[in-house]
């Protein structure tokens, strides 16, 4: 017995159930085989009298053997207890009573004396229990309650919730035979491929793998020009396919999904996604990205707030709203409920206008007391499209990136993938990934997307747009036919105009709306009240209305962004992945002379004249080199 620790663990594993038994009281002269046995005893005699138990003091002797020890009341807040036994090493090897004091300075309480940080313990069958439900998937604060609910209460049970740190301790990655050695195999690789390749390992105490996250050369390079907008969700493989993946997606000037990094979890709190984002953040030069979409997790949020305090933060609309039948599905005025808070959520364009319709709902159906509501109302700042209309999304939602991300690894993950099959699949949708990119820049700017309209300013967006992001823009102008402009106020070369619009909800259902557009000709300005420039990107209909009403030819040039353009050389283009490197020797040996001139080249193009003294010095060496 090692008697060297006054502490105790805060939760340990007891094999021991015995609570009924009645514990003799402790007399000079009472004998036990052995440190552990008096030490047991006196931990019963205390839960049964109503005290806890901590070592005061002992001896060793010269032989390694514990000479006496003493065990005394672990009464919190109290200096000195005068209740003690002091254990004595006898002939025999076992240890006699010497002393036993058994007045307290404070009422005993045995109903109370679970609260003992000595007593919290977690016997064999509930440590059982706990690794069980964690396994699949029950949370801790459910697993408790069937602990006490199963027990007949709270003051049978002897250990409190905080067990979790119990459970935690347990958690690791559930790879498989073989799967953190394939893990760490393939890091090395990877990283002996090309050493921008980035990952980061989480152990616990017992060196067993907790969480894991990587990142490749070019995915980290392409964040450097996407980084606007990433979704995180690790609903996808967890669900499919019971694997704990959780991708950083983002999204590329084609509409495409894009892989900014991903990890392997083990728990989804707080404290696990602290740590994949803290990781995801290093490995992206402490670049946050300017907003973040996610579901509706308090985890998530809490770890997001303090990761990326400056991020806007979104969730996703549709996972809430596709709660809905859970939620209201046995009302009476379920239909009523639906649409009144559909209208509530999709048809305000202010704030103000949301707050009125919202308390209409609550007033008309009397759902004041409505708990779902009423979370959902005091985050709307994380939801309700009229708070977050302002904020530049790429026209991202985690519905759509998890169907994109679905597509992206169906051909490639089932079931029964191992993990060690995954890491080697995982490059395989990276390639395909990086394959459908290129064939998209290629469909660019050899295919011409003809113009469904005369206005000029349609060939601006021709010109300098991909295909996927122009056809966007035509699906505007194509909206033009069901639009009724009129003027409310014109001074100088500023306009205000009234747009009506009409759009097509359903077979049955066309939804009419009013729109405002204000232009400013001399601040090249042109705003409208649905955002759709501000939240995708891409300009609104009523906007491109009224300046092909005015005769403008084109668009201001703010108006074209960057991030859709197809004629931008973007830098991670030019950067070859780990998953990319030949296995012959001689693409080896190109991929290492090539790894050199990255740095050179991109040093050399940022002025005329290291350009041309580049060039020149090249064309020297290739005449040594012809």
């Amino acid at each position: 017995m090692d008697l060297s620790d006054n502490q105790y663990d805060e939760v340990g594993v007891d094999n021991e159930q015995d609570d009924n038994e009645t514990i003799e009281e402790p007399k000079v002269g009472m004998t036990f085989s052995s440190a552990e046995e008096v030490w047991s005893y006196y931990m019963k005699y205390g839960k049964q009298k109503g005290f806890g138990v901590c070592k005061r003091n002992s001896k060793q002797g010269d032989d390694g053997n514990v000479r006496w020890f003493t065990l005394v009341c672990a009464r919190q807040g109290t200096s000195k207890s005068m209740a003690r036994i002091n254990a004595t090493l006898n002939d025999e090897g076992g240890y006699t009573l010497s002393k036993v004091n058994l007045d307290h300075t404070h009422v005993c309480s045995p109903e109370k004396a679970r609260h003992f940080r000595c007593f919290k313990k977690v016997d064999a069958r509930v440590s059982k229990r706990f690794k069980i439900n964690d396994e699949a998937g029950i949370r801790m604060k459910k697993n408790f309650k069937s602990l006490v609910v199963e027990a007949g209460g709270y003051k049978n049970v002897p250990f409190v919730e905080e067990c979790r740190n119990y459970i935690d301790k347990e958690r690791q990655l559930r790879l498989g035979i073989g799967g953190a050695e394939a893990l760490c195999n393939y890091f090395r690789q990877m990283q002996k491929k090309n050493p921008d390749f980035y990952y980061e390992m989480d152990v616990d105490d017992d060196l067993k793998l907790k969480n894991v996250f990587w990142a490749d050369a070019r995915s980290r390079a392409a964040y450097q020009s996407f980084r606007d907008v990433i979704t995180f969700d690790t609903t996808y493989l967890t669900n499919a396919y019971n694997m704990p993946f959780a991708p950083f997606v983002g999204v590329n000037h084609h509409g495409q999904s894009m892989l900014f990094g991903c990890g392997l979890i083990s728990n989804e709190d707080t404290h696990t996604f602290k740590w994949l984002f803290e990781s995801w953040l290093n490995c992206m030069n402490d670049q946050p990205p300017n907003a973040i979409i996610t579901d509706q997790d308090k985890a998530i949020q809490l770890a997001i707030s303090r990761v990326f305090p400056t991020s806007r933060h979104r969730f996703c609309l549709w996972h809430i709203m596709k709660k809905l039948p859970k939620k209201f599905g046995s009302h009476s005025r379920y239909e009523e409920i639906k649409s009144t808070l559909q209208k509530c959520v999709y048809d305000s364009l202010s704030e103000q206008e949301f707050e009125e319709r919202w308390c209409d709902l609550l007033n008309t159906y009397d759902l004041h007391e409505n708990a779902w509501l009423g979370s959902l109302y005091s985050d709307r700042h994380f939801w309700v499209p009229a708070y977050i209309r302002d904020t530049f999304w790429a026209g991202m939602s985690i519905a759509q990136r998890s169907e994109g991300i679905n597509a992206f690894f169906d051909n490639y993950v089932n079931s029964r993938t191992t993990l060690k099959q995954f890491v080697d699949q995982y490059d395989s949708a990276l390639r395909r990934k990086v394959e459908n990119e290129a064939v998209a820049d290629f469909n660019s700017f050899n295919t011409e997307i003809p113009c469904i309209s005369h206005y000029p300013l349609e060939k601006q967006f021709q010109k300098a747009y991909t295909i996927a992001k122009f056809k966007e823009v035509q699906d505007e102008l194509r909206g033009f036919l069901y639009l009724t402009t009129s003027l409310l106020e014109c001074e100088g070369g500023k306009y205000t105009y009234i747009v009506a619009d009409e759009v097509q909800v359903s077979d049955e259902l066309i939804k009419r709306a009013n729109y405002i557009v204000k232009l400013d000709e001399d601040l090249l300005e042109v705003n409208c009240s649905c955002k759709l420039f501000e939240f995708r990107g891409i300009l609104c209909r009523h906007a491109l209305r009224i300046l092909t009403q005015l005769g403008k030819s084109t668009v201001p040039s703010k108006y074209i962004l960057d991030r859709w353009r197809k004629d931008i050389k973007r830098k991670y283009n030019f950067v070859k992945s780990s998953y990319e490197a030949t296995s012959n020797p001689e693409g080896q040996r190109y991929d290492r002379i090539q790894n050199c001139f990255y740095e050179l080249c991109s040093n050399a193009a940022k002025t005329e004249s290291n350009c041309v003294k580049l060039i020149n010095q090249l064309e020297q060496l290739k005449l040594e080199f012809h």
